[in-house]
Formats: C-alpha cells, sequence, structure tokens
C-alpha cells in the first residue's frame, strides 16, 4: 500500500491528510467539487459577513474529524477493519454531495419532493458505477444497511462527524463563539458499548457544551430572523419566475435553471427522467445570483422588486411571535403592500411569508447519546447530566415568523 498522500491547510484543523487512491479520487471528482461553489450556510452572511466558507470546505473538515475518530475508536480496542475505515471516511465525504444551491429553499421551490439526502444518494450510485463498485461498502453504511451500525452513527446520528464539523466551522466563519464546541474532546471521549456510540463519563460537559452551543448556533445564526427573511424573499422570487415560466412568460436563467423553471419537477420527474439530475449538477449559487442580478430589471414588478431586494439587501421585515400571526394582520399588509406597489392582493401575497419553525436541540428517541460509566454500565444523557438544560433542550421550542416587504412611505 502507498503512504503518498496530499495535505490540505483548513483554518479550523490545520493540516488535513488525504490518502492518495479511492478518498482522494473522491476529492478530486467534478461532482464533490460542486460543493465549492455553493456556500454551507446559504444566506447567513446577510447577518454575519464572514460566513462564506463552502460546502466542500466542510465535507473535507467532516472527513479529518472521521479519521480521527476512527484512531481513537480502533486505539481504545474497537476493532474496524481497513477497508470499513475507508468506506466511512468515503461516506463522510459525499454525505453532502446531493446539496442544491441554498439546499432546502430549492427543496420548496423548483424540486418538489425529492430531499438532498436522495439526491446525495444517487449520485453516491452513480460515481460508484464509474469506480466499479469500489463505494458499495461506504453507501451500505450510509444507508444504514451495515451490521456494524455505530459505523453510520458516525455518519450520521446525534454525534457524528457531519454536526461536530459544522458547528465548530459555522461558528469560527460567522465569528459566534459560543457555538465553538470542543470537538477533539468530544472525539477522545468516543467509544463503543452493544454496537452504538457512547461517551466516556468524564465526557459528559463536552456534550452539554455541544448541546447548548448547538441551540445557541440555531437560533443566532441558523434561524436569525434576518436569515429567515432573505431566504423567505429568495423562495418568493423563485416561485415568482416559476409561475411566470407557467404562463410562458421569457425569463433569463442558466440552461440547467431553466430546466426546473419551465417544467414541473416532482419526487417521481426526478427519478424517472435523467435529465433531472444531469441539469441538478450543473447547478450551483452563481446561477441563482446571476438570475437575481438579471430579473432586477424584469418588466414583472413583483420579480423585479424581489430581485431587487435581494442583490440590494432590501430585506423583508421580521416580526416574530410565540403565537400564529393573526389573519387579520396578514389581510391588512397584503392590501397595504398591494396598494403601495400597484399590484394585485394575490401578487402582494409573494410579499408576505409567515412560516413557523419548530427546533428542539436534543430527542431521545431519534438517537440517545449514552454516557459510559467505568463499572461498564450506561446511562442516557438526559437522566446523566445534572444540568437543567438537557431536560429544556428537548422541549420543542416553536417560533412564528412574520415576513414583509417594507413599505417606505
Amino acid at each position: 500500500m502507498s503512504y503518498e498522500r496530499k495535505i490540505i491547510n483548513d483554518p479550523v484543523f490545520g493540516f488535513i491528510n488525504i490518502p492518495k487512491g479511492l478518498l482522494y479520487d473522491i476529492v478530486r471528482h467534478p461532482l464533490l467539487q460542486r460543493l465549492n461553489r455553493i456556500k454551507q450556510v446559504g444566506l447567513s452572511s446577510v447577518v454575519y459577513p464572514g460566513a462564506q466558507h463552502t460546502r466542500f470546505q466542510h465535507s473535507l473538515g467532516a472527513f479529518y474529524l472521521m479519521s480521527e475518530a476512527i484512531q481513537h475508536l480502533t486505539a481504545k480496542g474497537n476493532f474496524i477493519f481497513d477497508s470499513e475505515a475507508e468506506a466511512v471516511e468515503a461516506a463522510i465525504l459525499m454525505h453532502d454531495i446531493g446539496h442544491g444551491p441554498f439546499s432546502h429553499v430549492l427543496e420548496d421551490t423548483i424540486v418538489r419532493g425529492v430531499s438532498h439526502e436522495d439526491i446525495s444518494l444517487m449520485l453516491m450510485e452513480r460515481i460508484n458505477r464509474e469506480m466499479n463498485g469500489q463505494l458499495t461498502l461506504a453507501i451500505r453504511i450510509f444507508k444504514d444497511e451495515y451490521p456494524k451500525r455505530f459505523l453510520h452513527q458516525l455518519v450520521s446520528g446525534q454525534l457524528d462527524m457531519d454536526r461536530l464539523d459544522y458547528l465548530r466551522r459555522d461558528s469560527f466563519y460567522t465569528g459566534v463563539t459560543e457555538g465553538n464546541i470542543g470537538s477533539a474532546r468530544i472525539i477522545k471521549m468516543l467509544d463503543v458499548k452493544d454496537d452504538h456510540l457512547v461517551i466516556e463519563a468524564k465526557g459528559i460537559y463536552s456534550i452539554e457544551n455541544f448541546l447548548t452551543a448547538r441551540r445557541l448556533m440555531y437560533w443566532q445564526v441558523y434561524l436569525h430572523k434576518t436569515s429567515v427573511a432573505y431566504e423567505r424573499m429568495l423562495i418568493s422570487a423563485l416561485l415568482r419566475a416559476k409561475e411566470l415560466a407557467g404562463r410562458g412568460v421569457e425569463l433569463f436563467a442558466s440552461p440547467a435553471l431553466r430546466f426546473f423553471l419551465y417544467q414541473d419537477i416532482n419526487r417521481e420527474a426526478f427519478y424517472g427522467n435523467p435529465q433531472c439530475l444531469e441539469n441538478f449538477i450543473q447547478l450551483d449559487d452563481n446561477d441563482i445570483w446571476t438570475s437575481l442580478k438579471v430579473w432586477c430589471s424584469h418588466p414583472d414588478k413583483v420579480l423585479s422588486t424581489l430581485s431587487q431586494g435581494m442583490v440590494n439587501r432590501n430585506i423583508f421585515k421580521v416580526e416574530i411571535s410565540t403565537d400564529p400571526i393573526p389573519k387579520e394582520r396578514i389581510e391588512e399588509l397584503r392590501q397595504q403592500i398591494g396598494e403601495a406597489l400597484a399590484i394585485s392582493e394575490a401578487e402582494a401575497d409573494y410579499f408576505i411569508s409567515t412560516p413557523s419553525i419548530e427546533k428542539n436541540m436534543y430527542d431521545a428517541a431519534d438517537d440517545s447519546i449514552d454516557i459510559l460509566y467505568n463499572d461498564g454500565t450506561t446511562k442516557n444523557i438526559a437522566e446523566a447530566s445534572d444540568m437543567l438544560n438537557i431536560s429544556l433542550l428537548s422541549k420543542k421550542v416553536k417560533k412564528h415568523y412574520l415576513c414583509y416587504q417594507r413599505l417606505h412611505k
């Protein structure tokens, strides 16, 4: 076996070694390189200008943490074959390969009923065919169809390498230092009991810190009201573009974006028509931004106003409430916006959005975090922790957002 490797310098973890061979071939693959053109935190840079990092950087970081985790777990006597280590590292490298530009925005607008996880799997299977089946084991681990279940937990679970990297990385690039988790310490504390990932008892405070940091990053970064409003504007702009395209109105768009705007693509179509995947992998953040820039001068008032708002950062106003937004308030805004912009009330709907967001940071039913004691017994973190926070973290928090066009008098 050759020990030749590539070294990448990462601002968060320092030097990352990528062994020549299968893993290096995945990193070099055009489908993974596409993630260089997709930002990791979508539109969060509207609040945190430093958040310009990409999904490619995140994938490399998660790979680095995975190789660290494998090293620590084997040092504790957990037997992991070289082939399994390589497969789980390949799985984490490719876990985000199916993301489109601004991820969840696309899932709500131009590609309905297909999640990025579905697309990741389709792309993994495609690369596997190109590589003559070298990824078969990685795909089995990714789909949780491999007997060593703890390997899947490392890719997708409460303490997976995906979460450990994105919390650490997003905290670094946004400058929100409270989100900075001790990923190295959590990885050192990992062990396996009965084919389930556990954390040694002395790592309990690191886990409490991790769960608290995660909650903070969600409400302060990922669900920040300005980012939510910006995202709702993009959804409105794409839905309007799709409506106009459906009426046969001519719109500027890259060939890949045009494919999705001028056709109705649902789950069945996506799986049935190979053209869907071909066009999807041509999409990245640039397709969307270029279109928005051109749409700023489109004769359709709704599309041009929304596009100008996106490009020039004239963001929807946001109000947050614990109760649903009253219908009368929405009706009143619809009339005011319709009058101010001289558009119909149906068109004014594009300028009002009322998402409600529900989130809890820890759900034992989902995949519990278990603490391993010296006597070999385990306890769920919610029972093991003397912190009030854990029980609070399991409680679902629901917020109602009212996002609407600012009206300049």
